[in-house]
């Protein structure tokens, strides 16, 4: 499993266990999965999808960073 905390400027949006997460790079969409190597990407307009243990949840963003290390995923995003 990874640990997914997305934050933008207003509040933690979410932090908690997850799957995968699909991300709007700005030189493509890209998955994040376990055991994923070390990354920092920015991001661009989009959608993130994050799979949990209880489903498939989606957030759009108008754009923000990404960060991958040791199976701990940190987005920093700007809201649409």
């Amino acid at each position: 499993m990874l640990q997914l905390k997305i934050v933008s400027p207003e509040k933690i949006e979410f932090c908690g266990a997850v799957e995968s997460v699909l991300v709007p790079g700005t030189m493509g969409q890209f998955e994040i999965l376990q055991d994923h190597a070390p990354i920092i990407s920015t991001l661009q307009c989009g959608t993130v999808e994050y799979t949990t243990a209880e489903g498939k949840a989606q957030l759009e963003i108008q754009g923000g960073f990404v960060e991958v290390q040791k199976n701990v995923v940190s987005l920093c995003v700007e809201l649409k």
